[in-house]
C-alpha cells in the first residue's frame, strides 16, 4: 500500500510533466520527489514514466494508474475534512431551566433550531419554578434557564445574582383572575380589599408571589390564602371549581374569560418580563454560546 506523499508526488509530475514544476507545487526538492518515482516504480514492478525532450510523459502503465490515484487521494482529502469536521463539530450537553408552559417560551422553536445547530449536542429540561431555576442556573446546576421578574429587574442584582447574565425577551402583564360570577367582588380593586378575598397563592420560588408580595407591599396588606399550589394548571382548576382567586398571564386570563368564564379584574396589570440567563462566566462556552444565538433566531426582537 502506497502512502498518500508518494500518490501525490506521482500525480503532480502526472499533471506537470516536470519533477521541477512537481517539487514546486509540494513544496519539497527535486531529489526528493525523484527518489519517490523511483520506490513508487520499484514497489509496483511497472514503469510510470518515459523522458522526453518535453520532460516526463506517463507510459501505458501510469494512464492506467492515474485515475485510481486521483481517487485515492480525493477519499483521503475527505476523510481528513470529515475528521476536521467532527473536531469543530459542538458536542456535550446543555441543561435548561424550564418554566410555565413549552408554547409561552417558544420552547419547540428554540430546540429545533438549537439541534439543528449543533446535531450533536445533547440537551436536559428540567422544569422547575421562577425563582428555583434561577438558583439552580446561580449554583452551577443548570446552564441556562427562563426567569421571569417585573421589567427591568432581571435576576435582581441585590439578591446576591452578580454573577448572572441576562436578556428579556418579552413584556406581558399578570391578571388578577376569579372565579366565574365574581365579578361584583372585582368592582373595588384596591389591594387592600381585595387582600381580604380568598386567595390561591404560590411557593415563594414563584413569579407569581413575587409579583402579589410587590402589588401589596405599598398598602401593606396580606393575602387571605386558602390554598397553595406550585403549578400553573393546579392553580387554573382551583379558580374554575370558586374556591379563589390567582394571577394569570394575560394571554391565558382572556383565554380563561372566554372559554370559563372566569371573572377578570379589568383594571389592575401586573407587568413582567420573560428573560434567558446565564452566568457570565460560561458566555464563551460553546453549548452557551450555541443557546444564545439560537435565541436570536427564536426571539429576534429581544428587549435586552
Amino acid at each position: 500500500m502506497q502512502d498518500y506523499a508518494t500518490l501525490r508526488a506521482f500525480v503532480a509530475v502526472a499533471r506537470t510533466g516536470s519533477v521541477s514544476r512537481a517539487a514546486e507545487q509540494l513544496h519539497l526538492t527535486q531529489p526528493a520527489i525523484s527518489l519517490k518515482l523511483k520506490q513508487l516504480q520499484a514497489n509496483l514492478g511497472l514503469t510510470l514514466f518515459s523522458r522526453r525532450p518535453q520532460g516526463l510523459a506517463l507510459t501505458s502503465d501510469g494512464h492506467a494508474l492515474l485515475p485510481a490515484a486521483e481517487k485515492a487521494l480525493a477519499s483521503a482529502q475527505a476523510f481528513e475534512q470529515t475528521a476536521g469536521t467532527l473536531h469543530s463539530t459542538l458536542r456535550g450537553k446543555l441543561s435548561i431551566g424550564t418554566i410555565v408552559d413549552p408554547e409561552f417560551l417558544r420552547l419547540g422553536a428554540f430546540l429545533s433550531r438549537l439541534m439543528a445547530r449543533a446535531p450533536q449536542l445533547e440537551t436536559e429540561l428540567q422544569h422547575g419554578m421562577s425563582g428555583s431555576v434561577l438558583n439552580r442556573i446561580a449554583q452551577g446546576d443548570l446552564d441556562v434557564g427562563f426567569y421571569l421578574a417585573p421589567p427591568g429587574e432581571g435576576p435582581g442584582l441585590n439578591q446576591g445574582h452578580e454573577a448572572l447574565a441576562w436578556r428579556e425577551l418579552t413584556h406581558f402583564d399578570y391578571h388578577v383572575i376569579a372565579p366565574a360570577g365574581w365579578e361584583n367582588r372585582l368592582i373595588d380593586t384596591r389591594w387592600e380589599h381585595l387582600a381580604t378575598l380568598p386567595w390561591i397563592v404560590t411557593p415563594q420560588d414563584s413569579a407569581h408571589h413575587r409579583l402579589l408580595k410587590q402589588a401589596l407591599a405599598k398598602s401593606g396588606a396580606v393575602p387571605n390564602r386558602v390554598a397553595q399550589v406550585d403549578q400553573e394548571a393546579c392553580m387554573l382548576d382551583l379558580v374554575r371549581a370558586g374556591v379563589g382567586l390567582s394571577l394569570a398571564r394575560d394571554a391565558l386570563a382572556m383565554t380563561e374569560r372566554q372559554e370559563s368564564g372566569l371573572a377578570v379584574a379589568d383594571n389592575i396589570r401586573l407587568p413582567c418580563a420573560l428573560s434567558f440567563v446565564w452566568r457570565h462566566d460560561s458566555t464563551a462556552e460553546s453549548t452557551v454560546n450555541a443557546a444564545l444565538n439560537t435565541l436570536d433566531e427564536v426571539w429576534p426582537h429581544r428587549l435586552g
